[in-house]
């Protein structure tokens, strides 16, 4: 692919990154300010996507519950120490749902994922603390709800310390992050 052909591939994954974040029912303040931040973030930077943009990047991650919407799959990050959505980083990927599906499969070794719905399920901006030689910089984070069968085996990665499906309601048990217990919030309300 020649380098025109990726600025306009890149110009409309941002476009359409910057209508799918404007049209998404955001559930607090909290969200509702990622969501913003977001949208000028990839209005103002074309490398938005990839990680070698120094200041942050755009990063897909993904809420797996089981068919019965009772439990969710989270993972114990190695480096954050912390029990978290599946997720990782856009690498020059437009399409965040895409990179949420990648990242799934890739962090957990589950083969029968699937997209439950095409539209954002939440946003968050969170910063991640400097290490070695990378500078702190912010995750521009765009979630999407995808559901796995919880018989299937898990694989963890390098990445974590453990993975285990967790009843939904008692995520809190887990992990005090804001968006995290967002999440779970809106995963007890009825779909829409």
């Amino acid at each position: 692919m020649h380098q025109r052909e990726r600025d306009e591939r890149t110009l409309k994954g941002r476009q359409a990154l910057i209508a799918a974040l404007a049209a998404h029912p955001c559930a607090d303040a909290d969200e509702r300010a990622a969501c913003a931040s977001m949208q000028v973030f990839v209005a103002e930077y074309a490398d938005c996507f990839r990680r070698e943009l120094g200041v942050g990047h755009v990063t897909g991650s993904a809420w797996v519950v089981d068919p019965s919407r009772r439990r969710v799959l989270l993972t114990h990050h190695r480096k954050l120490g912390l029990w978290l959505q599946l997720g990782g980083h856009a690498d020059g990927e437009e399409d965040v749902s895409l990179v949420a599906m990648r990242e799934a499969r890739e962090e957990s070794g589950l083969e029968r994922i699937r997209l439950l719905d095409d539209a954002i399920f939440d946003v968050d901006v969170h910063e991640i603390p400097a290490r070695a030689a990378e500078p702190g910089h912010l995750h521009y984070d765009v979630r999407f709800l995808l559901e796995a069968d919880a018989r299937e085996s898990l694989r963890p990665t390098e990445e974590s310390h453990a993975l285990a499906w967790v009843d939904i309601d008692r995520v809190t048990e887990l992990s005090v992050d804001r968006s995290v217990l967002r999440m779970a919030r809106k995963s007890l309300r009825p779909p829409r």
